[in-house]
């Protein structure tokens, strides 16, 4: 019988306990294609033991002419390393969609054999969207003061002239000049909408329970909108406070929600909601105004079993004016996306049939940077993180 001492992994020396930290997938490729050896995430992405790994040729790993094989080779041939960037390295037992960045170089202390780094796109890209969404949204500012300017005045003197003219109109004029008015009141709703995007004041924040902003908007949300639908709840009770301003916190969840109560409308009693919270650490992300990025371990998500986003919205889901309502004005995202990245996090859509997710990244509350930010505050001349972070 072995002992649980055999059992165990050995004590890994320096270089393995390095190549171990790293969060990408390391293989090392011998010349007749075998693997070699293996770190940890490579265990974990190719879903198999650094054991049975080394009894693997690499092309029973990857997909039937996958461009890594012709790499190595090219590789091995040159002699220097080569990069490729998004390359689909899917499989049925790994998952059909596993879009990964791949870094090739030689081993020149072992001729022929080649070192392989794979990068994962996922939240690479998501990253890369939320930037976009996030300048998208902020080059509506401008557009926003100039509506306020130059539409909101003119707006006020044709509503006052259709008023005046309706005191004097036929019974059959007064539905034009009431339509005037109305349609001029919907332009100002609009404008004033479009008018958040402009607001670029600090806000207060501090340590929120993010529990309890859920739970006040799915109140809010099943005493009206979505008194119909069935609320899953999946918390993680331990998780910190988020460093958030709550009113702005609540704001986004109920738009998050109201969609997703939409999104179900016609299911019936199968109409499903699910909020969840989870601690998610390894996210990172660098905010504009500031030397050191920022950790994004808090994640909430909004899941509904709706009929899901058109694959062709997705990219620019989160840009003004884009909408799969037909009555919608593409604003309302749009400002969720805006606050989220004031608050210097992230939201990302995953959407599929019977299961579409809005999933929000976020920093967590740290009473010593908030004491730290207080003594900033104190200072002349020093912006403080808010202040940047509304840029």
């Amino acid at each position: 019988m072995t002992s649980a001492m055999e059992q165990r992994r050995p004590v890994p020396t320096d270089g393995e306990a390095i190549l171990n930290a790293l969060p990408n997938p390391v293989l090392l490729v011998a010349p007749d294609g075998r693997i070699v050896d293996a770190n940890i995430a490579a265990e974990a992405f190719f879903e198999i033991s650094t054991q049975f790994l080394r009894r693997q040729s690499l092309k029973e790993l990857v997909p039937f002419g996958s461009p890594l094989l012709a790499l190595i080779e090219q590789v091995r041939a040159s002699g220097s390393p080569v990069n490729e960037y998004k390359v689909d390295l899917g499989t049925p037992r790994i998952g059909g969609d596993r879009h990964v960045d791949l870094h090739v170089a030689p081993l020149t202390e072992r001729p022929g054999h080649i070192v392989v780094m794979l990068q994962e796109r996922t939240i690479a890209d998501k990253m890369d969207r939320q930037l976009t969404h996030r300048s998208a949204a902020r080059s509506v500012i401008a557009l926003a003061a100039m509506l306020a300017h130059e539409i909101k005045n003119p707006l006020s003197g044709i509503r006052g002239a259709a008023q005046l003219l309706e005191q004097q109109a036929s019974s059959e004029d007064r539905l034009l000049t009431r339509l005037i008015c109305d349609e001029a009141d919907r332009i100002v709703t609009l404008v004033d909408r479009m008018e958040v995007f402009g607001d670029e004041r600090p806000v207060a924040r501090g340590p929120v329970n993010i529990h309890s902003v859920l739970d006040h908007v799915k109140r809010l949300a099943q005493s009206g909108f979505a008194r119909n639908v069935r609320f899953i709840e999946d918390y993680d009770p331990s998780l910190p406070p988020v460093l958030a301003n709550q009113d702005q916190l609540i704001q986004v969840f109920l738009n998050l929600v109201k969609n997703a109560a939409e999104a179900v409308a016609d299911l019936g009693a199968d109409a499903e909601i699910q909020l969840t919270t989870a601690f998610r650490p390894g996210v990172r992300l660098s905010v504009p105004g500031k030397k050191s990025r920022v950790s994004l371990p808090l994640e909430f998500c909004v899941k509904d079993n709706g009929s899901g986003v058109p694959e062709d919205l997705l990219p620019n889901l989160f840009d003004p004016f884009v909408t799969t309502k037909q009555t919608g004005s593409g604003l309302g995202l749009a400002l969720v996306a805006k606050i989220i990245g004031d608050h210097g996090g992230i939201i990302e859509c995953e959407s599929q049939p019977r299961k579409t997710t809005f999933r929000v990244l976020m920093p967590m509350y740290s009473a010593a940077k908030q004491h730290d930010q207080s003594n900033r505050d104190d200072v002349p001349g020093t912006p403080s993180p808010a202040s940047q972070d509304a840029r």
